[in-house]
């Protein structure tokens, strides 16, 4: 759901950034490790805890064998991310380490984690002196909020609003309902409306379009949406804010700001510069002190 929560935790342990992670909702599961090894946590802060003693997202750390973390609190957002160094040995499935629920196929046996379950990981054993505390610049992680303002672009069907509900769209706060998941964040505010009524070919829809359904109220598609829809697709959320929506939760609000796709698009650029910035500098730090223990 949080793409670039679950890349940067990959990038941060000098894995590949395509590397499978755990993808945890609250309240999380207790992981036991069996071996040393070095891992991190990013997306939502679930008030982690290494043998009791309190950890923060977006930094490197160290579990000796025997150690035990668990999540206490949910302190803000709905999806952390946990990664070790080396990855998971998880048995890939169309080239993907995913796991697809309605499937029951991919990542651990097309399920989600249960009591008992033993993930193995790739990542050899290393020694304490390795150990390594850097943390993730602030300036890459997203702005996460209960109550943010997204920037979007003009759908296919954008110019279908009337004038007023196009007003709406843009000045008006709307609430994610409990009717809610993988597949969609339905909102609840003023309706919306369109110009005029026209019939619509089912055409390509994407994580992030914003549907209008027909009692004026949207639709907002995610991770596991369909890959088509009938519905007007009068927006869609700009790739660099895909993560804060991610992090959204039942009752959540959200505004949203129009920009053009040229403006979009070099947010992106930029953000892809950063982190090969960011992977240059772990590569460096991790050859320096950990001495290629993968």
């Amino acid at each position: 759901m949080d793409k670039i929560a679950a890349r940067l935790v990959s990038i941060l342990l000098g894995n590949d950034e395509n590397e499978a992670v755990l993808e945890m909702h609250f309240p999380a599961t207790e992981i036991l490790f069996e071996k040393d090894i070095g891992f991190a946590l990013s997306g939502a802060d679930f008030g982690a805890q290494l043998n009791d003693e309190n950890l923060e997202s977006w930094k490197y750390y160290f579990a000796e064998k025997g150690s035990v973390l668990k999540f206490t609190k949910r302190v803000f957002g709905n999806r952390a991310y946990f990664s070790v160094r080396g990855g998971f040995e998880i048995e890939m499935w169309l080239g993907s380490g995913s796991t697809n629920l309605l499937a029951g196929s991919g990542g651990f046996s097309g399920r989600k984690l249960q009591k008992g379950d033993r993930l193995e990981f790739n990542g050899k054993t290393f020694d304490k002196k390795q150990k390594n505390n850097y943390k993730l610049s602030n300036s890459l992680i997203p702005f996460y909020s209960n109550f943010p303002t997204v920037r979007v672009v003009a759908g296919a069907e954008f110019e279908l609003l009337t004038a007023e509900s196009e007003q709406t769209l843009l000045r008006r706060s709307f609430i994610v309902t409990r009717d809610s998941n993988r597949m969609g964040f339905r909102l609840e505010g003023a309706p919306l409306e369109l110009s005029r009524r026209q019939e619509l070919v089912s055409s390509t829809v994407n994580f992030g379009t914003i549907q209008l359904l027909p009692d004026g109220q949207m639709i907002i598609l995610m991770a596991d949406h369909q890959t088509s829809g009938g519905y007007p697709r009068i927006a869609g959320v700009c790739e660099i804010d895909l993560p804060i929506v991610a992090q959204l939760g039942a009752n959540d609000k959200i505004n949203f700001h129009l920009i053009s796709l040229e403006e979009a698009e070099n947010l992106i650029l930029q953000r892809e510069f950063e982190l090969n910035y960011l992977k240059f500098g772990v590569e460096t730090t991790l050859d320096l002190s950990l001495e290629h223990e993968l």
